[in-house]
C-alpha cells in the first residue's frame, strides 16, 4: 500500500498561463467600467454643467424636493431662491437636483 509514484505539477513555460489567469478580472474590470462607471462620469459632468449654467429667473428643484425661483446668484457656490411669495433661501449649487425652465 505504498505510493510508487509521485506527479509534481509542472508550471508551463512561457507564461501565458498567468496572462489567462488574469483575463477573467481583466474582463470584469472591462465590464465594471463601461456599465457602471463610464456612465456615472457622464452624469456627474451633466450635473455640473447645468448647475454652473443656472440663472436668475430659473427655476429649480433641490435635492430635498423644494420648488423655487432662483432670483439672485451670489456666487460659484451659493444662489438666493424663492421658495413662496416673500420666503427667499441660500443653496448650495451642488443641492439644486433639476433646472426646469425659466
Amino acid at each position: 500500500m505504498l505510493i510508487n509514484n509521485a506527479y509534481a505539477a509542472t508550471p508551463a513555460a512561457g507564461g501565458g498561463d498567468i496572462f489567462l489567469q488574469l483575463l477573467p478580472f481583466l474582463l470584469i474590470f472591462v465590464i465594471i467600467y463601461f456599465l457602471i462607471l463610464r456612465p456615472q462620469q457622464k452624469r456627474v459632468k451633466a450635473h455640473r454643467d447645468m448647475v454652473q449654467g443656472i440663472q436668475k429667473g430659473d427655476t429649480v428643484v433641490t435635492q430635498g424636493g423644494i420648488l423655487g425661483k432662483v432670483t439672485k446668484v451670489i456666487d460659484a457656490n451659493e444662489v438666493q431662491i424663492e421658495i413662496a411669495e416673500n420666503v427667499k433661501v441660500k443653496i448650495i449649487r451642488s443641492m439644486i437636483a433639476e433646472v426646469r425652465s425659466k
